[in-house]
């Protein structure tokens, strides 16, 4: 098993391993006083794991609940949250108790927005069933839900007590949706690693390896800069155009699909701005389809410049792009709100 530990206001561990989630009741003995622990999921992982987890947690002492909701991205929404917060009033659920994320991305946005909100703040721990909750939603306290005019534009920061990623429950990940955690895996090689990126185009990186390679990277932005203010902006690598696609698709493009084609809009930014000092558009979208993602997207101008101008970093009339120099550095670019159409323009350019 793997720790890695992330410094915040309230550390936290993060624990990578096959099989550990038998001993989750054990560790949260040692993680929280809560007495009842309510179980957050979609009705897929719900099917899947809801009833194994729930019978080891009650077998270590404590009281069980289980929500769950339907399973995609039109479901993470004000209306799942006020429903959630309804079911834990109604079971007499208390600020000492905790809730358990059990899920992927939309699970832990939702049940860490709830333990942010409920009574003031509670308790809440995240076992990741998917790859891109694993190395990323997972970690770094951001939790959040949909409004219709943006992705993410209600929520808190809210950090966990603790991170149980057993990598057994992702043997039941569909393909497709292993590739969405992909993206962000590469994302995090293009931000910082490119040891890792070599790495993983050769094959030779373990899967427990390359989940805490990710997590280390991302424990060491929220550790400098929790609220998201400086550096850590530039976990958004791909993002900022990728948010918009999402939006502008209806949200039939998956995240991880939607911050692939941002990566690649993002190099080709970077290159027509001339902060590439090694342009990387090519390597990059090499590596995203080497593993079954797409590297662009038929949406068109105008409905993205939209959906940008929505975006949750945009402040006043300027908007944070990260943008690769080259693989493994970042920086981050304030562009003007005028300045993007022809952004976009040289970032939608295709060969």
């Amino acid at each position: 098993m793997i720790t890695e530990r992330v410094e915040t206001g309230r550390p936290y561990n993060i624990l990578i391993g096959r099989g550990i989630m038998e001993t989750l009741g054990a560790r949260l003995r040692a993680a929280t006083h809560a007495q009842t622990l309510v179980i957050i999921s979609d009705e897929t992982v719900d099917a899947l794991y809801g009833d194994n987890t729930a019978a080891l947690l009650a077998r270590a002492g404590y009281r069980v609940l289980r929500f769950s909701f339907p399973a995609g991205e039109h479901t993470k929404t004000m209306e799942t949250v006020t429903a959630i917060l309804e079911f834990l009033a109604e079971n007499a659920v208390t600020r000492s108790d905790a809730l358990v994320a059990l899920g992927g991305g939309i699970a832990g946005d939702v049940a860490g927005f709830c333990a942010a909100t409920y009574q003031r703040g509670m308790d809440f721990v995240q076992v990741p069933t998917t790859l891109l909750a694993a190395v990323d939603s997972s970690v770094g306290g951001k939790t959040g839900v949909n409004l219709p005019a943006g992705k993410n534009l209600a929520g808190a920061f809210w950090q966990p007590r603790l991170v149980l990623c057993d990598t057994a429950l992702l043997d039941t990940l569909p393909a497709t949706l292993y590739a969405d955690g992909m993206a962000e895996v590469i994302k995090y090689a293009v931000l910082q690693d490119a040891d890792m990126f070599r790495l993983l185009g050769e094959g030779t990186l373990g899967q427990e390896a390359m989940i805490a390679r990710c997590v280390a990277i991302k424990a060491a932005y929220v550790r400098a800069d929790e609220r998201d203010r400086g550096e850590r902006r530039k976990l958004n690598l791909g993002h900022t155009f990728g948010h918009a696609i999402e939006r502008a698709s209806g949200y039939s493009l998956s995240h991880g699909r939607a911050v692939a084609i941002g990566m690649v809009m993002a190099a080709r930014a970077a290159q027509y701005l001339g902060i590439a000092r090694r342009p990387c558009t090519n390597a990059i979208a090499a590596a995203l389809a080497a593993n079954g993602l797409p590297v662009q997207t038929n949406l068109a101008a105008p409905q993205l410049l939209s959906a940008m101008g929505r975006d949750k970093k945009r402040a006043h009339n300027r908007i944070t792009l990260v943008l690769p120099v080259e693989i493994g550095a970042c920086t981050l670019l304030e562009a003007g709100m005028e300045q993007l159409p022809d952004i976009l323009a040289a970032a939608l350019e295709r060969g």
